[in-house]
């Protein structure tokens, strides 16, 4: 259900992208990407100031932290100039 719910919330994110990002500020544009980033993290802990299951933060059981597998974008230094170029074309 929760994949359900992260799906539809990265296709609202792309469905919305286009219009929104034409006038978009780049610190705006890198900030939808991280938001899509994290909601197409399957698990808990994409970031490390996301909450584990049990209500802490996940600091360094992160994704974001872990090498290999997954690695969301996090912060605005993680996205790059390339990334926000192509998001602003959608």
């Amino acid at each position: 259900m929760r994949a359900a719910g992260a799906a539809f919330a990265l296709a609202l994110a792309f469905a919305a992208a286009p219009a929104a990002a034409k006038g978009s500020s780049v610190a705006a544009i890198k900030q939808r990407i991280i938001d899509a980033s994290i909601a197409d993290y399957p698990g808990n802990c994409p970031c490390p100031y996301n909450s584990a299951s049990n209500g802490s933060r996940c600091g360094k059981r992160s994704a974001w932290n872990r090498a290999g597998g997954y690695s969301p974008k996090c912060f605005p230094s993680d996205v790059t100039a390339a990334e926000v170029k192509a998001w602003q074309r959608r």
